[in-house]
């Protein structure tokens, strides 16, 4: 199980209480942190590489995911000199409760945002560009434009870079995903994230079906392209239950799935019911093969953007 999970270190200390989210007051009968199992012991992201490229994303005014949803593998990647820019600014028009992104009213869209991105690939010297974003349920075409736009200023200033783009649901809109399927990233990802049953707690906003059209029409639209999902566990529930969304995910023709382990960041956030371990992450992996997915990266630290460059060629 060794290639399950990164060798890592336990982070000392407290964690840290998060921006106001809208979701009430911190449940405190419920642990932040139950005693976490060896295998998700983490490492400060630290070091020179890891500054280097906190200042990178300062000075272009970028965000990403890594920071912004508490990304455990945030040490590893960022020691390696990669991250996945999250842009359409930093507020979520959303309040998933499982995620560490604020949620409220945006800002003004940055039509300048794409170049800035294009500039910290090219400076970083990227192979692999991972783009995702948060939700901006107040726009006509959900943001749809601005990574149209990030993924051509990418491949003017880096043109030999390979993009994934990690897209929300764009409120089921096959005209705004149109748009950023033109642009032929070589990976579109959209995450279905936990089992139907569960939506309604997890996803308030979201819609099962919807997610699994967009996996659908992606692979209608583009049949060249590697379409991505993933799901975390942790949250609930049932291994029945994942088998059938694992088999709902791929029957859209989804070619790559990631599954993980639920983290709760925040007191505000859904409680972690259970911390699956790497024999079942293995599992999971062996019955998503035999279900005919090309890749099935699974394990307690798997994000939808970890090794992502090793998916453009599976």
């Amino acid at each position: 199980m060794a290639d399950l999970v990164p060798i890592v270190f336990e982070v000392p200390g407290e964690v840290e209480r998060p921006r106001s989210r809208g979701r009430g007051s911190p449940n405190t009968s419920v642990p932040i942190d139950l005693k976490r199992p060896e295998w998700l012991k983490v490492r400060l992201p630290m070091g020179p590489e890891v500054e280097e490229l906190r200042r990178l994303m300062r000075s272009k005014s970028l965000h990403t995911v890594c920071e912004e949803a508490h990304c455990p593998n945030m040490g590893e990647c960022w020691g390696a000199g990669t991250a996945t820019f999250m842009i359409l600014g930093d507020t979520c028009t959303r309040s998933c409760g499982f995620c560490a992104v604020k949620t409220g009213r945006p800002t003004e869209l940055d039509h300048a945002e794409p170049a800035r991105v294009a500039d910290a690939v090219a400076a970083m010297g990227l192979g692999h560009a991972v783009v995702t974003s948060v939700n901006r349920d107040e726009l006509r075409d959900g943001g749809a434009a601005i990574f149209a736009a990030t993924i051509r200023e990418i491949r003017r200033r880096s043109p030999g870079t390979t993009v994934e783009v990690l897209i929300p649901d764009l409120r089921g809109s096959s005209e705004a995903l149109d748009i950023v399927l033109d642009e032929r990233p070589e990976i579109l990802d959209h995450n279905v994230e936990t089992v139907p049953r569960l939506y309604p707690r997890v996803r308030p906003q979201a819609v099962y079906a919807r997610s699994l059209e967009v996996l659908r029409r992606t692979k209608e639209r583009a049949p060249d392209l590697v379409c991505k999902s993933g799901i975390m566990v942790g949250l609930g529930e049932t291994r029945d239950e994942v088998i059938a969304t694992m088999r709902d995910i791929r029957a859209q023709g989804t070619d790559i799935l990631t599954v993980g382990q639920y983290l709760r960041p925040s007191p505000v956030h859904l409680p972690i019911e259970r911390y699956w371990t790497p024999d079942e992450f293995a599992s999971f992996r062996d019955d998503g093969m035999a279900m005919g997915y090309r890749h099935v990266e699974s394990g307690p630290l798997v994000r939808s953007s970890y090794h992502a460059e090793r998916h453009v060629s599976v």
